[in-house]
């Protein structure tokens, strides 16, 4: 007998807060202030895995300066809807970075933890300089002082999932961003 599964889509979500459109639309904004702040500047994008694949994927195809790409794996929510802490950095670059303009390129910026250890594993490597671009921020779960460079939207303090973000692993393919409905924010129920 065939099993069923769940197509984990848009009618998992309790609301959309960004269509694919508004998406798009910021992306083009964000490369245009990206490529005035470079202003032609090789420039090494370090994306954070998984998250901000989808992301960085579209920013880089609308920046206008060279680049090259890195990425990073940074665990710090596993199955669960808030950050653990600490983050924990897993995989080492490839690239080398030292006296090179690095932009850290991620899905959300909520405590700011992961944020702020990614930071400074890189500083080590001696960067020219080193900047912070995120999809989403959430002000309000802030627990150290820290801000993104780069912001592409500002959001309240709700589980969201699509375009990159994921629950468990899963809707990170939806083309949109929205809350999951609390009723599925449990790992159990995505088994």
């Amino acid at each position: 007998m065939r099993t069923i599964r769940p197509r984990y889509n848009e009618s998992d979500l309790e609301t959309v807060l960004l269509t694919s459109e508004d998406i798009q639309r910021r992306i083009s904004e964000l490369s245009s202030e990206l490529s005035e702040h470079y202003q032609g500047e090789d420039v090494t994008i370090v994306s954070i895995l998984s998250g901000a694949l989808v992301f960085t994927a579209d920013l880089i195809r609308s920046c206008n300066f060279p680049t090259r790409l890195d990425c990073l794996r940074a665990e710090s929510y596993g199955n669960a809807t808030t950050a653990q802490t600490p983050p924990r950095i897993t995989n080492p670059l490839k690239t080398d970075i030292k006296n090179h303009h690095v932009l850290v390129v991620d899905d959300i910026l909520d405590s700011g933890n992961t944020l702020k250890a990614i930071i400074a594993h890189l500083e080590k490597h001696s960067p020219a300089s080193l900047k912070t671009c995120v999809l989403l921020d959430k002000p309000a779960r802030h627990e150290k002082s820290f801000s993104a460079d780069f912001c592409g939207f500002s959001i309240p303090d709700q589980f969201v999932v699509g375009y990159g973000l994921d629950f468990a692993e899963r809707y990170r393919n939806l083309s949109c961003i929205g809350v999951l409905r609390e009723e599925l924010q449990n790992s159990d129920t995505h088994s």
